[in-house]
């Protein structure tokens, strides 16, 4: 019945109405922190292979070539990118690696905002991977939270330590505590005006804590390897699956205060 109504669902935003349905029952409850926020993202692996990474124009159909499922294919010496590939099987996914140590994969870039009260998890936004995914929706869901008169934090690691986004986050009315980027020759965004207070020290310590959400999605959520094609579907699944976790760490945190 799902899979049959399934683009009812999406078409509806049941997703997001469900995710925020949740994140209101952990504010009743007085669970969540309206003024310090953790952010992150994370590569989730697409259900496409590389074999289905072929050229746009059509130049890597050979009707000579190898046949079946399982067939080799050598990539040696050939030159691959996201402006002339695409993957046949999911063409929204993108080849993107997260650091030069890891192998590059087809995969979707999973987001994260999450409150340092009890680490429940604020909002939730999958997109496509590149270099800039991860401070352009972290700003869109900062964006997204209520307004307030007060000055509130959000921490990050390295990746985030940019001028760009400092600025950016500052406008929105947020205390960037991100970890200082200062590796080679490189000038941290931060200065001591901000380092120097305890607060951000305490950021740094709780911002890791949004590890274990995104441990989850992808262990026990089932989310290190998409089940879905297309950005909206696998959108959907992440929604519904971080709302999953809130409701476990919501029950987890009743019985605590039982």
């Amino acid at each position: 019945m799902f899979s049959k109504n399934r683009q009812r669902l999406l078409d509806h935003d049941v997703a997001d109405e469900f995710f925020e349905a949740v994140v209101r029952q952990a504010k009743l409850r007085r669970y969540i922190s309206s003024d310090h926020f953790s952010v992150d993202g994370t590569l989730l692996q697409a259900w496409a292979s590389h074999k289905s990474f072929k050229p746009t124009d059509g130049s890597g159909d050979d009707p000579q070539g190898p046949k079946g499922r399982n067939a080799e294919v050598a990539w040696h010496g050939q030159k691959r990118s996201n402006d002339t590939h695409a993957s046949t099987t999911d063409p929204e996914a993108r080849l993107y690696r997260k650091s030069n140590n890891t192998a590059a994969t087809l995969c979707y870039s999973g987001h994260l905002l999450m409150e340092n009260r009890n680490a429940l998890i604020v909002d939730a936004e999958l997109t496509t991977a590149d270099g800039y995914a991860e401070r352009a929706t972290a700003l869109e869901m900062l964006a997204r939270l209520p307004a307030s008169a007060r000055r509130r934090t959000v921490a990050g690691d390295k990746g985030y330590d940019t001028r760009g986004f400092v600025a950016d986050a500052r406008d929105l009315g947020f205390t960037p505590h991100v970890a200082q980027n200062t590796s080679g020759n490189r000038r941290s965004a931060i200065d001591g005006g901000t380092t120097r207070h305890a607060g951000h020290g305490i950021s740094m310590r709780i911002r890791k804590r949004i590890e274990e959400p995104f441990g989850w999605v992808k262990t026990v959520g089932g989310g290190r390897k998409l089940r879905y094609t297309g950005r909206e579907r696998n959108r959907a699944w992440f929604k519904i699956t971080t709302a999953t976790y809130n409701l476990i760490r919501i029950a987890a945190l009743d019985t605590s205060t039982a």
